[in-house]
């Protein structure tokens, strides 16, 4: 039997909380995102979650009484996340499957289907050069009327392009504008990336969502490049969040991500 290829992201499982997930703030930014997720989703639902990394999200949606199927194509992210489930009591609520979301207009219905609602969440989406088969795969596994979560890392974050701009790096102050870059996700892989608005986001899921709302995540909040701003710093946490919450939904496009919410069309 042949070995399934290795994903890039493979590598970056051990290592990806400890980088990302928990450091102050992409943890704070998910905090945003939960609370939006809280207004959309509710106890009883099954919900699929695209590119569920290292099970962060899934375990906070079963946790509130949801039912996950998650997938991502690494099947490292997805042991990572599994052992998770299980340490967090949730395992009952939450099923994993590998599937490459740059192949899914070929992918077999997943179980479950047809689901109350599905997630993207982080960048997921950035990964793909074309987003609309993954936007008309994923309409026939929903139910009319589920809403779809999006958050995208966004085309213009105004404070990463002022910070970059302020040590004179003017590459890394304008790197989001250039489409298909590679990113590194360590282990010497990288993927190629491409920074989107809410936008682009509607145009390509334009055949069979409605947008529903959009709001950047990551506004006020210093990028995570900048952390170092707010850690050990609670009350400038705080005090960020507070505005971050004030301004989200006025200047969608111009956070370090944005996220939408479409609705699937009956």
């Amino acid at each position: 039997m042949k070995r399934p290829e290795s994903a890039p992201f493979d590598v970056a499982a051990a290592s990806y909380d400890a980088e990302f997930s928990d450091r102050v703030v992409p943890r704070a930014m998910r905090e945003l995102v939960w609370e939006r997720l809280a207004t959309v989703f509710s106890a009883g639902q099954k919900i699929l979650e695209l590119g569920c990394g290292t099970g962060e999200d899934a375990v906070w949606l079963a946790g509130r009484g949801l039912r996950v199927h998650a997938t991502d194509q690494s099947a490292a992210m997805l042991a990572v996340a599994s052992a998770k489930a299980e340490q967090a009591g949730v395992a009952d609520r939450v099923s994993f499957a590998r599937l490459d979301l740059a192949g899914i207009a070929d992918a077999p219905v997943p179980a479950g289907a047809p689901f109350d609602g599905a997630l993207a969440d982080f960048g997921v989406l950035n990964c793909l050069a074309d987003r609309r088969p993954l936007a008309r795969r994923l309409a026939g596994w929903l139910r009319s009327g589920a809403p779809v979560v999006v958050v995208v890392m966004g085309r213009w974050c105004l404070l990463e392009m002022l910070g970059y701009a302020l040590r004179l790096r003017p590459g890394k102050a304008m790197r989001r504008l250039r489409d298909g870059r590679a990113v590194g996700v360590g282990g010497g892989r990288a993927v190629p990336t491409s920074y989107i608005g809410w936008r682009r986001l509607r145009r390509d899921f334009a055949d069979d969502y409605v947008l529903r709302e959009r709001r950047a995540i990551g506004l006020a909040l210093p990028p995570p490049d900048f952390g170092a701003l707010v850690e050990g710093q609670p009350r400038r946490l705080a005090r960020l969040m507070r505005w971050e919450r004030r301004l989200a939904p006025f200047l969608p496009g111009f956070g370090d991500h944005v996220l939408v919410v479409l609705e699937r069309r009956p």
